[in-house]
């Protein structure tokens, strides 16, 4: 399939989107602080640089785009143009993901990832559950947490 856009304009849109404070993440962030939750963002000295960070709990949120780090969900569809470039960039993100979660661990850190189709598209949760849930994992003493859309 052919591109709708020329390079020029496609590389413009693709460089535009924003790493930091998307959408889903200060949706996360503003039902947290709305229960009371402090936190820190973006923290530069810890692997990942994670999105939200609970020094309080020794927990560390990551909000992931599906199409980003490419999780198995209806949200990723794979590019049909410039294959290999898509490829070998999602996979070398996946990796990254990997590498950062275990050095946050290996730190005494706890790790979630709220995956972007657990708050948009035809799996999203309940807002109010998947903030209940995140609750949850902050006061347990599991050192993963993934949501992620609900089955179809």
């Amino acid at each position: 399939m052919v591109d709708i856009v020329d390079i020029q304009t496609r590389s413009r849109i693709m460089a535009s989107i924003r790493g930091k404070n998307t959408k889903p993440e200060m949706l996360i962030r503003k039902g947290l602080h709305a229960r009371g939750y402090r936190y820190r963002l973006h923290v530069e000295n810890l692997p990942g640089k994670p999105d939200i960070v609970f020094p309080m709990y020794s927990a560390v949120i990551f909000i992931n785009g599906c199409f980003w780090h490419g999780h198995d969900c209806h949200i990723f569809k794979a590019p049909k143009s410039n294959i290999d470039f898509w490829q070998d960039k999602i996979s070398r993100n996946k990796e990254r993901d990997a590498v950062d979660a275990e050095k946050l661990i290996s730190m005494g850190w706890r790790v979630g990832v709220i995956w972007e189709c657990s708050m948009t598209g035809k799996t999203k949760r309940n807002f109010d559950d998947l903030i209940r849930r995140i609750e949850d994992w902050l006061h347990s003493s599991d050192t993963h947490l993934i949501l992620q859309g609900l089955s179809s």
